[in-house]
């Protein structure tokens, strides 16, 4: 699959980090919104080249974010929805979907259907992602803070890339531990190691951060906001660009996914976030 930017607006949490990990592992970007206002935020900011819509949205319906998309530049669509009558998805596909699938739906058939919708772009992902004083080099494995060159050990460089991704939405320990490491840690509490040594290279005041803050009860999130102004970074080290294992989740050892696999609650039903036959439940 190419690897093209991919933005999730889905108001289930649970099935949006889902369906993040998996596309995370195929080397997609992604970005996570939860509502419509969000998701259009995010899109005009980020242009990315798909969309994957949920029908139902907490501040309005995903057809209208679909309309919407109609008159953006060029966009690949995938609706979501609980509604599978022949008339919805009808109505999906006319509204400016290029695909519809109905819930639940297995990973693998999700997968597979994020693959032929692609293959209708030749987009590439850009090399490089901007988020006003940050940017990243995905090809470098570089980071760039108010123009200055920052000093990052692979997993701190995976850590920083999924909070960008969330987009400012906070995320827990084991949301972070999942989605940056998958494979090689299994202590949730390393991430305060790392969001620590993170803060040191790229927050004035450590002590006090502005850009990674902690959320109570909760995680960390990236204070998005924050990144439009100027922060003075600290000392550099002799840098040397991380090299960052992005190995598809389909070539994992079926050992491996088991020590990775972790498990979250939909409704009533427990869902495994690794096998790709598993099948999601009704949002």
């Amino acid at each position: 699959m190419g690897a093209l930017h991919i933005l999730i607006a889905e108001a289930n949490p649970h099935l949006r980090s889902l369906l993040g990990w998996h596309l995370q592992q195929a080397e997609f970007i992604v970005s996570l919104t939860s509502s419509l206002q969000q998701a259009q935020d995010v899109f005009s900011q980020q242009q990315p080249e798909a969309v994957i819509i949920d029908s139902d949205l907490p501040d309005g319906h995903g057809l209208d974010l679909c309309r919407w998309l109609q008159r953006q530049p060029s966009t690949l669509v995938l609706m979501l929805s609980a509604q599978e009558t022949e008339a919805d998805i009808v109505t999906g596909l006319k509204a400016g979907a290029d695909d519809y699938m109905t819930k639940p739906f297995g990973m693998q058939e999700f997968m597979a259907r994020i693959e032929a919708l692609t293959r209708r772009t030749q987009v590439t992902l850009p090399s490089q992602l901007r988020f006003g004083d940050l940017k990243i080099d995905l090809v470098q494995r570089q980071v760039h803070y108010t123009q200055e060159l920052v000093d990052l050990t692979p997993q701190e460089f995976s850590l920083l890339y999924v909070l960008v991704q969330a987009n400012g939405a906070a995320l827990s320990r084991a949301e972070l531990l999942q989605r940056a490491w998958p494979e090689n840690i299994d202590n949730p509490r390393t991430v305060d190691t790392h969001i620590l040594s993170l803060r040191k290279k790229i927050e004035s005041a450590p002590q006090r951060p502005q850009l990674i803050q902690t959320v109570r009860n909760v995680g960390y999130r990236l204070n998005m906001q924050a990144l439009q102004s100027p922060t003075l970074v600290g000392d550099r080290g002799n840098f040397s660009p991380p090299k960052i294992n992005t190995q598809a989740s389909s070539s994992l050892k079926p050992s491996e996914r088991n020590n990775t696999a972790f498990r979250h609650r939909i409704g009533n039903k427990n869902v495994s976030s690794i096998g790709h036959g598993s099948k999601i439940p009704h949002a």
